[in-house]
């Protein structure tokens, strides 16, 4: 048995939960058993393209009052004595420290009054923090007490059936975790429990950390708002001026508690880095420098827990970075992605029929199974209509599904949420003037309201009875407030926030415990969502067919440093989209067979799924044949594909551009594709990076499917290859 199973062993039992009095929780640490001495040396190896030996474990460290939890990547360690406190974090893959000094392990407002929980005073100076200061910093009597702390392991945050192809990761993320109890301080709030929890995972330098409050007090209990992690961040740079524009520390910071986004910064609601009073010594002559890093919900959750509830706050997670390197800190993004969401590597081939009578939707799962797709969306001004509740409609639905069932196609479709007016009574109030209107999409109703339970209901049930499987969700959630004090759902505006994106995630996780599909046009990847936008311009889809082609390469280029090529959507318009006549359309298809392959191969060479959206996918033998190709091509190299994106050149139309997707892990370590948008053929030299493919010395390149070569790479891992390539055309290199 290892160490640290005796440690989960030993806690299972006598799990610190101990009466709030130092001594005795003193006594209680020393008497832990003899654990390894934790890891402190820089990493041996490169977490990006390598796997790492050392596991997530916690561990005592040289003092007695302390705990640490690492994964030879990060160190986060905790004082217990005289009160819980973060006294360190730790990049152990540049020997820096993360943090200069200690604060609050959280902050709750409870029936009105502020509590801080855990945390130390007294440290004399906040631009770093000296181990042998600590020994002299006390506890605030206000503040809430630690009583013990509990080892584990992670937990899935909610089941992820898988139905469909996604890469081979596991389910949770495997790591440790730490759960700290804290108790209120004396004479307050007798019964209540709150308890910070954190995840640290294997590989990866991340952590999660979010608190449960359990109201044992025996009456009713309000939380008005919270602070779910406070850190004193080193700063990136010190600046004496005032200025607009500062340069962050090299730490990434995301909560689940996103909306209104279609990336991760846009969405992100809780983050706050502002000024750190207490750091009096910094060089800003108005210490206005913004290195206290808050994560916090907007406004309130406002939310009352009867005697005996329980609540549980968003999950802040932190990613620390180990380099400047714009590609490297896209790369590491991306493997937090596949660490907390691996659901969303799932990317099927789909096609978004705009007609969803039976005969219409028919042809479109006769043709996606010809060419070897997997899936059929009945997209928007198609006719489809979850919200009907007629017997003979859900069984028109349910015979479609399984009639796609038969053809091994997977079918659903679209649902508008919000940008609509629903009634009076139902739509979200504008707290600036008390009436409907004034929304993040000018009308939208609430979740919280009569209509939002029904509608919940209803859709659920759609799925339930037809069996639909993927669901293509407009509108989802934007984050708008609402002063009703009538809605069923909320108590009045405090709350409408927190019980709405509640409402939502709530549905979009038993979407992902039961395997649907989601397609939403928002940053919902951490409670279940599947696919977003890659991001475009919609109006540009109706702009002459070359440009749509450049354009939307740059997008995929630019939409990737965020986003894992699974993660976002194309679209290609089959049929006149947004005006823009024939000069803008692919129908029909046989005419412009060569901007309709363009748009194929910049879509699958690049692992994006495009919105095809039109009738057909084909209308000729030739037109099928030419779709047919580039998803075989596709299915082919399915795990490079879906592999994270390396920028070698963005498309400008005035030479060759390029991307290169490379893993370590699978058969192909890379595979580049080259595009050639001039009017002329091009032949010259191109240098791709190799290093994130993981090979070293050499490597075996192959143009499409001709005979491999073996070609040497210089010190920092390239290579150098000559092309050809006919105007307007395209060309891959397989690397193994």
């Amino acid at each position: 048995m290892t160490h640290l199973n005796r440690l989960s062993l030993i806690l299972a039992f006598f799990p610190l939960c101990l009466a709030a009095h130092t001594t005795d929780l003193k006594s209680a640490v020393g008497s832990l058993p003899p654990l390894p001495q934790e890891m402190k040396s820089a990493p041996k190896r490169d977490w990006l393209v390598q796997r790492m030996d050392q596991k997530t474990g916690v561990f005592r460290t040289g003092n007695e009052n302390e705990v640490a939890m690492t994964n030879g990547l990060i160190r986060r360690t905790w004082r217990v004595v005289p009160n819980g406190a973060t006294v360190a974090f730790d990049n152990l893959m540049t020997g820096a420290s993360i943090m200069r000094g200690v604060k609050p392990e959280a902050r709750v407002e409870l029936d009105g009054q502020d509590y801080e929980v855990g945390g130390l005073a007294g440290q004399p100076d906040y631009a770093y923090l000296q181990p042998d200061w600590l020994d002299k910093m006390t506890a605030s009597p206000d503040a809430f007490q630690c009583t013990g702390f509990e080892v584990g392991t992670t937990a899935e945050r909610f089941p992820w059936k898988r139905v469909r192809h996604a890469a081979d990761l596991p389910w949770p993320a495997p790591g440790a975790s730490i759960v700290f109890h804290y108790a209120p301080p004396s004479g307050k709030l007798a019964g209540v429990v709150l308890s910070v929890h954190y995840e640290m995972y294997d590989g990866v330098p991340l952590l999660a950390k979010w608190f449960t409050l359990q109201n044992g007090s025996g009456k009713a209990l309000a939380l008005d708002t919270f602070t779910n992690e406070i850190l004193a961040v080193v700063e990136a740079e010190s600046v004496v001026d005032s200025r607009e524009q500062w340069e962050g520390p090299n730490l990434y910071i995301e909560s689940d508690y996103s909306f209104h986004g279609m990336d991760a910064m846009t969405g992100n609601r809780t983050t706050q880095w502002i000024a750190d009073p207490q750091y009096t010594t910094q060089v800003n002559y108005e210490l206005k420098s913004p290195v206290l890093m808050e994560s916090r919900p907007p406004i309130g959750p406002g939310v009352t827990l009867a005697a005996g509830e329980s609540f549980e706050a968003f999950r802040t997670f932190e990613l620390v970075h180990d380099s400047t390197d714009r590609e490297r800190r896209s790369l590491a993004q991306h493997r937090m992605y596949r660490t907390l969401c691996p659901w969303a590597t799932e990317n099927p081939i789909l096609f978004h029929a705009r007609n969803a009578k039976p005969a219409a939707a028919r042809l479109a799962i006769d043709q996606t199974a010809e060419v070897g797709a997997e899936m059929v969306i009945l997209s928007f001004g198609s006719g489809f209509n979850m919200e009907k509740e007629s017997p003979e409609y859900i069984a028109e639905v349910k015979e479609l599904v399984d009639y796609a069932h038969s053809k091994h196609v997977e079918l659903g479709g679209y649902s508008l949420l919000a940008s609509r007016k629903v009634s009076e009574e139902d739509d979200a109030i504008n707290p600036a003037t008390g009436k409907r209107g004034g929304a993040i999409f000018g009308d939208s109703p609430c979740l919280g309201s009569t209509w939002g339970g029904q509608y919940f209901e209803k859709i659920t049930r759609f799925i339930e009875e037809t069996g639909m499987d993927i669901l293509e969700h407009d509108g989802s959630y934007p984050g708008d407030l609402c002063a009703s004090e009538k809605h069923p759902g909320h108590k009045g505006l405090k709350d409408s926030q927190w019980t709405q994106w509640k409402k939502i995630t709530d549905f979009y996780e038993w979407c992902r415990a039961r395997g649907t599909y989601l397609n939403v046009p928002d940053w919902y990847f951490l409670t279940g969502s599947s696919k977003t936008g890659m991001g475009y311009r919609e109006v540009n889809w109706s702009l002459p067919r070359d440009r749509q082609i450049i354009l939307g390469r740059q997008n995929i280029y630019d939409g990737t440093w965020q986003k894992m090529p699974s993660m976002g959507w194309m679209f290609t318009p089959l049929v006149e989209y947004q005006g823009g006549g024939a000069e803008a359309t692919l129908e029909p298809l046989s005419k412009h067979l060569d901007a309709y392959e363009a748009h194929l191969a910049q879509n699958f060479g690049s692992g994006v799924q495009s919105c095809y959206r039109g009738p057909r996918w084909y209308d000729k033998d030739e037109t099928k044949a030419v779709v047919k190709k580039w998803i075989t091509f596709y299915k082919k190299y399915r795990d490079i594909l879906d592999s994270d994106l390396v920028h070698v050149r963005r498309a400008d139309a005035r030479d060759l551009d390029c991307m290169l997707h490379v893993n370590p892990w699978v058969k192909e370590k890379g595979l580049a594709m080259v595009y050639n948008p001039l009017d002329q053929a091009v032949e010259k030299t191109i240098t791709l990076p190799l290093y994130y493919t993981g090979l070293a010395d050499a490597a075996q390149i192959r143009e499409q499917e001709g005979t491999a070569q073996e070609c040497k790479l210089d010190r920092a891992r390239r290579v150098e290859l000559s092309v050809k390539i006919a105007a307007h055309g395209n060309t891959w290199f397989v690397i193994e």
